[in-house]
């Protein structure tokens, strides 16, 4: 084998290399590692220093040339490399080293392997060891059971790589360090999964990122904090605390009296921290996530009062816990309320630092901590432009989402406020490197569906300085929708825009609609649409009655997308004649008296407010019918059904009540609104309830007859 070859060449003594070897310690199991590439999820670099030397392994992309490497956490002396192969080997490569993961000098150059098992005898030091592939074998990629790098270990405890990281500085003149080197986190919070970390990595780099933000920290971070490094950028670990991510989202929990959740937590935690303490990508630890504010959704008056002070008590208890373990990494905690920071000031003094969510108001954070009285800096772990919780509503009674522009101007603005505190304000994480291409993706994400938007630019400007030489997204100005409160279901309505593309690139538009507030269905689906010219399109409207939100998108072909988004009220189509339903005497077979938004009687299906509903009891067959006072002419039936709709149904009229029949039949009736051309004449109209669509009863907003 190889190792036999190497031999003698040797430049060591026999009485030296047993002095090495004697000493020498297996250095590189269990390390953080990274590749140029994997083949697959299953073969990712931190299976070749697992230990297992035959039941996992890496593999690279089948191309000459790709390397793997491992840090060991701090600079070693080297002594001997093992290189377990698969049959996918390297025939020749190099064995580097290094002292900062960037700058490497070959230890050893390895020509005419034949696979096996390479046992290498090399002499050096460092802290980064990589097998840099030359050529391969053959047509597969290189492939490695295990890659082991003994050596001497100084012994005791070695700093983090990289340095530790610490919060230094006094009352006002604060300052983040990384090994000893000041630090501003210049980041964003991390939308992609996690497997998926190293596709988009280089991207944030290229974009000044230098830190992203997690909400969980688990066995499916370390591809992510793998990626992290490979590109030089940190991660903020977070730890989820219920109730977490908005008020009383997650769920609730009696942080006075639950002892084991919180006991179960805080294993949890020291599991984590244990584990990803010495990884380079590692910045600080952050436990919860707007939980202060969110309890309000839990309790209230001096019980909500208990619970805040009993959380934030908590919080200090995870701040001490992982102190204990990782004593070079700092803890912070991160709520959506500076009126949670006096809880963190009386109940957690072991966190080195506070954090805040602040979107539309993040610059009225500094004079609050101002007014405070606060002695701890803070970071924004998330930011950018309002939300919709912050903005007015539209003339549909629904936030008025900001445009690409404002929204870019939003992140800008946010920036500068960090900045603007200076020796406070250590930096952020603004919000959203996501890829979400649904309502609040739209709204927040920097690249839905991986088209970037004005705001990527403006977060990559307020990062780097400058965006020169970029191309950049179509910019979309001046949308308008008509009607904007009355377009009928099913029917075509307008919208129009200005839309142009700053370097002249050919722009596609498309047409999206969301029924987030409809139906609560908060994906973005494609329309129906045609362009009449001058960018104006005819947009068909949903069946669904609502408020609508509809979405143009323009593309440039090159990456980049404008997005702009007004909402539409779509109502039932109007149908001429007079309704002679209108608030006449309505009866049914059943009601619900209590259920949701009920009682909801007969009536309500005749009473011209699409916003009142009867409701039957949940079986079949039920029935409603309508007394006109007087034999007359009907020609069409208008129903508008709630989302419990009937799909099997007879249309029945009657001059004297009694004797009954049928108009009108169908078994295939999928909700939203009917409209049923007849031709009868009678006094009584019924609806003949016979099949549900929903496991719910039968429920209309409106039963009009039109004559």
């Amino acid at each position: 084998m190889l190792g036999a070859l190497l031999a003698s060449s040797l430049t060591l003594s026999l009485s030296s290399q047993a002095q090495a070897q004697a000493a020498e310690t297996l250095l590189s199991q269990g390390k953080p590692a990274t590749a140029s590439s994997q083949e697959g999820e299953a073969y990712a670099p931190g299976a070749a220093f697992d230990g297992n030397l035959s039941g996992t392994r890496w593999s690279s992309a089948r191309q000459d040339g790709e390397w793997i490497q491992v840090d060991l956490g701090a600079s070693r002396n080297l002594s001997r490399i093992v290189l377990t192969w698969e049959a996918a080997y390297g025939k020749n490569y190099e064995i580097q080293a290094s002292d900062n993961g960037t700058d490497w000098r070959t230890l050893k150059t390895v020509t005419g392997s034949d696979g096996g098992t390479d046992e290498i005898p090399v002499a050096g030091s460092g802290r980064y060891v990589r097998m840099q592939g030359v050529a391969r074998a053959g047509g597969y990629g290189y492939s490695l059971w295990e890659f082991q790098v003994y050596g001497t270990d100084g012994g005791g405890t070695n700093p983090p790589p990289g340095g530790a990281v610490k919060v230094t500085g006094s009352q006002g003149n604060w300052q983040l360090t990384v090994g000893g080197q000041p630090y501003t986190l210049k980041g964003l919070t991390w939308g992609p999964a996690m497997a998926d970390a190293p596709r988009y990595m280089p991207d944030l780099k290229s974009m000044g990122v230098n830190t992203v933000r997690t909400w969980g920290t688990d066995a499916t971070s370390k591809p992510l904090l793998d990626a992290a490094a490979a590109q030089g950028l940190k991660v903020v670990n977070g730890f989820w605390l219920q109730p977490g991510g908005g008020p009383g989202a997650g769920g609730c929990v009696n942080y006075v009296t639950d002892t084991a959740y919180k006991n179960n937590s805080l294993t949890e935690f020291a599991k984590w921290v244990d584990t990803y303490k010495s990884h380079p990508a590692t910045l600080m630890w952050n436990a919860g996530n707007e939980s202060v504010l969110g309890l309000q959704n839990c309790y209230s008056g001096t019980e909500l009062e208990a619970q805040r002070n009993a959380y934030t008590s908590f919080v200090n208890d995870v701040a001490k816990k992982i102190h204990s373990i990782d004593p070079d990494h700092p803890v912070t905690s991160t709520d959506a309320w500076t009126g949670a920071w006096p809880y963190y000031k009386r109940n957690a003094p072991d966190l080195d630092l506070y954090s805040m969510n602040s979107y539309g108001n993040l610059c009225k954070v500094r004079q609050d901590w101002i007014d405070g009285g606060y002695t701890k800096p803070y970071i924004i772990t998330e930011g950018g432009p309002a939300g919709e919780w912050e903005v007015p509503d539209d003339a549909n009674g629904i936030p008025d989402e900001p445009t690409d522009v404002q929204k870019a101007d939003g992140y800008t603005k946010a920036w500068g406020c960090v900045t603007g505190h200076q020796g406070v304000a250590l930096g952020a994480t603004l919000f959203h490197y996501g890829l979400e291409h649904d309502f609040g993706g739209v709204w927040f994400n920097l690249l839905p569906d991986g088209l970037k938007r004005l705001s990527y630019y403006a977060v990559k400007k307020a990062y780097t300085g400058s965006t020169s030489g970029d191309n950049t997204p179509p910019v979309i100005t001046n949308m308008t929708v008509s009607p904007a409160s009355a377009a009928p279901a099913g029917r075509e309505f307008t919208v129009r825009a200005d839309i142009r593309d700053p370097d002249g690139d050919q722009i596609t538009p498309k047409i999206y609609l969301s029924g987030n507030y409809a139906n609560g269905d908060k994906r973005l689906v494609a329309a129906q649409w045609r362009s009449t010219g001058d960018g104006t399109f005819a947009v068909t409207a949903p069946e669904k009655l609502g408020v609508w939100k509809v979405y143009i998108q323009a593309e440039d072909g090159r990456g980049n997308a404008g997005i702009e988004t007004k909402s539409v009220k779509v109502v039932a189509p109007p149908v001429t004649g007079t309704n002679l339903a209108l608030n006449r005497p309505t009866t049914a077979s059943s009601a619900q008296a209590q259920y949701g938004d009920c009682p909801c009687p007969a009536a309500n299906a005749t009473d011209g407010d699409t916003s009142t509903r009867w409701a039957s009891d949940w079986s079949d067959p039920q029935w409603i019918r309508v007394d006109l006072g007087a034999v007359k002419p009907i020609r069409t039936l208008q129903l508008v059904w709630d989302p419990a709709y009937a799909k099997s149904y007879e249309v029945q009229v009657s001059d004297d009540g009694t004797t009954w029949r049928t108009v009108h039949s169908t078994t295939t009736a999928d909700g939203d609104v009917d409209t049923v051309d007849v031709s009868a004449t009678a006094r009584h109209v019924r609806l003949q309830l016979t099949a549900r669509g929903t496991g719910w009863g039968y429920s209309l907003h409106e039963l009009g007859i039109y004559g």
